[in-house]
């Protein structure tokens, strides 16, 4: 290994945006069973199941409809 290095000229990773972070929510029961069932009929773990209806949603800019 050399004493110093220079990143001087270094670029920030691009992929940055693209992590994830673990954090701890409440899901109800129902939405929860419903992605696991979700999850053995696809193969695609449940938790990225979830993630991926949210990232639908983040990306359709949709709001809360108040309809209940």
């Amino acid at each position: 290994m050399k004493d110093h290095y220079d990143f001087s000229k270094g670029k920030k990773n691009p992929y940055t945006k693209l992590l994830k972070k673990q954090i701890t929510m409440n899901i109800s029961i129902q939405v929860l069973d419903y992605m696991k069932a979700m999850s053995e009929e696809t193969g695609i773990p449940y938790q990225t199941l979830i993630n991926f209806f949210l990232l639908r949603i983040v990306h359709g800019k949709k709001r809360l409809e108040e309809d209940w």
